[in-house]
């Protein structure tokens, strides 16, 4: 359907409820008015009703159709002619100020090689301080000379069992017999000195003759007398 027979509908539709109203004042106002006055009211009516609603209600598609009918189509609109392609600019020629860039930055002087002999800062406080540092390990630091009297061999060609002290087990005794102690009297007789360096020397036993008292045990043992653990020992609830 095209928009001017939308127009005419819209016309159409407007006009026949305002004589639909009129007809229906006519009905209303016969008996009160009379016939003919009725009908002069509701012709009158109903036309004054009739030009309110299409002005009001047909309006819009008035407009509408007006701007279709305005509007271009698609086909009649001009295409954008191609806009012309920029001209190159010419090479800018070259400034003073380039002329008179500053020189590139030159390299810094290598700094000046060390000579030999030159003494440097703090060396003179380090040349003072050694010497002075060492490694102080308590028993670690045992030398040779608290190394208790070792033997080649025991005595008569018999060890005296040093199992019987306690905290010597077979691995420690060997051990001990590979540093030349086989007999409790050699233990005994330790100083502190010696004590401290048998400590670190026990390899894989560091510290046992302190901490359980090899010396006294030892000494009780050497002079032909026997301690709990020993007794043990003898009887062969240890080893």
């Amino acid at each position: 359907m095209s928009d001017t027979s939308k127009l005419s509908t819209c016309q159409i539709v407007c006009w026949g409820l305002s004589g639909l109203v009129g007809l229906i004042v006519l009905w209303a106002a016969t008996g009160a008015v009379g016939f003919l006055a009725a009908l002069l009211l509701a012709i009158a009516l109903a036309a004054l009703l009739g030009l309110a609603s299409t002005r009001l209600v047909c309006t819009g598609d008035k407009a509408s159709v007006a701007e279709a009918d305005a509007a271009p189509t698609p086909e009649s609109a001009p295409r954008p002619e191609p806009a012309p392609a920029p001209e190159p600019a010419p090479a800018a020629e070259p400034t003073a100020s380039a002329a008179t860039a500053e020189p590139p930055a030159q390299p810094e002087a290598p700094a000046t090689a060390v000579r030999s002999g030159t003494t440097l800062s703090g060396e003179e406080e380090l040349a003072s301080r050694k010497g002075e540092w060492r490694y102080e390990g308590g028993a670690a630091a045992q030398s040779d000379a608290a190394r208790p009297e070792a033997l080649d061999a025991p005595r008569d060609g018999k060890a005296d069992d040093l199992k019987k002290i306690k905290g010597v087990g077979p691995k420690l005794e060997k051990v001990c017999n590979e540093l030349g102690f086989y007999h409790f009297d050699q233990i005994a007789n330790w100083t502190e000195a010696e004590v401290a360096w048998v400590d670190d020397n026990l390899k894989g036993f560091k510290g046992r003759v302190s901490r359980d008292n090899w010396v006294e045990q030892a000494k009780t043992l050497a002079a032909g007398g026997e301690t709990e653990f020993s007794t043990r020992v003898g009887k062969g609830d240890v080893y």
